[in-house]
Formats: structure tokens, C-alpha cells, sequence
């Protein structure tokens, strides 16, 4: 080896890239930049990033970007105007309310559901499954049991009862979805903490007097992490379908706010002949829906060990 190759400084790539990390910082941007390369790699999870990307600037710039109110109509020039008509790129509805205009308002009630559905669950999900699967006993069987009785029924019915006990808003859909939604996130870590409940490192941190509950929250649930976060993303299509099927059965966002649901129940009527105002909104649904897959589907390739070799 030249003395130039010994004396040169690494590169910032080396320097992630090391298989001695110097600190915790560097393993812990060395582990990320190898999940960044495999996740980058694929290009349809590329693709369902930017589509959630340019959802989220939709949303941020709502109030530039929509050409018309989302609330105001036209009833008497602009009522069911097709689309690609002047003025109005997506036509209009049976108000004389832009559809594209709903749309792009509507992208923000998609987003706060969607991230006060995972707000919510997916800590709830986490703290039983860990809980459960550390202890065990009487105390796994209980809390098992309560998450088997919530998975026994199908979500959307589910969700109907919470709302229809509520009653209807954006806020109780919101509430009664989460709700629902907890489940799986707990048998998932549940199943996580009976992996490395009794590993060495785990053995190490109770011989050194942590407390059950100190490992738990601070050894275990970070462990659970990478496995939540893949199903998280993958469970936010179906979140977007139950609050779609919530505003279109009229339990969940009510008039005049634009969500997409309530959007295609306000549309079914015209269906045949105005198809517009229903199919828009379920196209930015599907859109929407699928950019959620592609990202999950690529979380899942990057983050899982078998495919890092690790």
C-alpha cells in the first residue's frame, strides 16, 4: 500500500461506510446511509416518495395553488362543467365548485387523518405489544386477548360502530379509526419483543440493574421500531379507504369540507352522465393510495436484516 493511500483522509463515504465506526453518531449515519442505498435503489419506492412529497406540498400550498374556493360555487354559469373547460381543469361539481380545487384543499384532511391515525395507534400498538410480550403471564394473555377481540372484526365495520356511538365528524372518524387500528401494530411488536426478550443484550442490561420498565421503554420498543414503521406505511392506504368509506356513507368529514369520500357521495348521483365529479376524487384516492404501497414496499426492502445480509 502507497504511503498516499495510507495518509489520505477518507472520503464521506468511506467515513459511512466503515466497518470500525469511531462513535455512535457514525454507526448511526452509516446505518442509514446503507438503508438510504437500498431504498433509493428501487425505483418504484422512489416513486412512492415523491408522490407523498408532492402530496405533502399540495397540502402545504393549498391556499396558492387551488385556482378557485373550495366552498364558494358558480350555480348559475358553472354548474357540472366538464372537464379541460375554461377555467375549470377537472370541470365542476353539482355546486359549481372546481373539483380540482377541492381536490388540492382536500389533500390536507387525507394528510391530518392519516397522520393522527399513526400518531395515535401506533404508540398505543407499540406500548401493548411490548408490554405483553416482555412480561408474559397473565398480563400477555389479557392484553392478547383484548387485541384479538378488535381483530376479529373487519375494521370498516368496526369503525361504523365507533362513529355511528360518536357520531359523525372528521374528529370521531379520526378517533374511531385509530381505534381500529392499534391491533396489528401490538402483535407485531409483541412478536418483535419475544425475539430479543431473551437475547444477551438484553441479559446484559437486567444483570446491570435496569428496571423492567427502563428496558421495555429504552431497550426493547426501539428494537420494535423498524417493523412498525413498515406496517405504519403500509396501513396508511387502508386508512385512506376507511375515511373515504366513512365521508361517503356521511359519518365522517361533513359538507362543505372537501374530502374525498364525501366528494364521490356527492358525485354518485351523476355518475353516468357528469362522471367526473365522482371519478377525480377516487383517482387522487387510488393515487394516493398506491404512493403509500410503493413507499411501504420499499421500507420493508431496505429495512429488513435478511435483505441487508446483516
Amino acid at each position: 500500500m502507497s504511503l498516499d493511500t495510507q495518509t489520505r483522509p477518507m472520503t464521506r463515504r468511506e467515513w459511512l461506510l466503515s466497518d470500525r465506526p469511531q462513535s455512535r453518531t457514525q454507526a448511526r449515519l452509516g446505518r442509514a446511509y446503507v438503508t438510504w442505498r437500498r431504498f433509493s435503489a428501487n425505483r418504484l419506492a422512489v416513486a412512492g416518495l415523491l408522490i407523498l412529497m408532492a402530496l405533502v406540498l399540495v397540502a402545504a400550498f393549498a391556499d396558492l395553488l387551488a385556482p378557485h374556493s373550495p366552498f364558494i360555487g358558480n350555480l348559475a354559469g358553472a354548474r357540472l362543467l366538464p372537464p379541460g373547460s375554461e377555467g375549470y381543469l377537472l370541470g365542476t361539481d353539482d355546486q359549481g365548485r372546481d373539483i380540482l380545487s377541492r381536490l388540492i384543499h382536500g389533500s390536507r384532511l387525507t394528510l391530518m387523518v392519516v397522520a393522527l391515525v399513526a400518531i395515535i395507534a401506533a404508540p398505543v400498538g407499540l406500548i401493548v405489544g411490548a408490554v405483553a410480550g416482555y412480561t408474559g403471564g397473565w398480563i400477555d394473555a389479557v392484553l392478547m386477548r383484548i387485541t384479538d377481540i378488535f381483530l376479529a372484526f373487519p375494521k370498516l365495520v368496526l369503525a361504523l360502530a365507533f362513529v355511528a356511538a360518536l357520531g359523525p365528524g372528521i374528529e370521531n372518524a379520526v378517533i374511531a379509526i385509530a381505534i381500529t387500528s392499534w391491533p396489528p401494530y401490538a402483535r407485531i411488536a409483541r412478536a418483535e419483543t419475544l425475539t430479543v426478550r431473551n437475547s444477551d443484550y438484553i441479559a446484559a442490561v437486567r444483570l446491570m440493574g435496569a428496571s423492567p420498565t427502563r428496558i421495555v421503554f429504552r431497550h426493547v420498543m426501539p428494537m420494535c421500531l423498524s417493523s412498525l414503521i413498515v406496517r405504519v406505511t403500509l396501513d396508511m392506504a387502508g386508512i385512506i379507504l376507511t375515511a373515504a368509506g366513512l365521508g361517503f356513507l356521511g359519518l365522517g368529514a361533513q359538507p362543505p369540507l372537501p374530502e374525498w369520500g364525501a366528494m364521490i357521495a356527492s358525485g354518485r348521483r351523476f355518475i353516468l352522465d357528469q362522471w367526473w365529479v365522482a371519478t377525480m376524487p377516487g383517482i387522487a384516492i387510488l393515487i394516493v393510495s398506491l404512493g403509500f404501497n410503493l413507499l411501504g414496499d420499499g421500507l420493508r426492502d431496505a429495512l429488513d436484516p435478511r435483505e441487508s445480509g446483516q
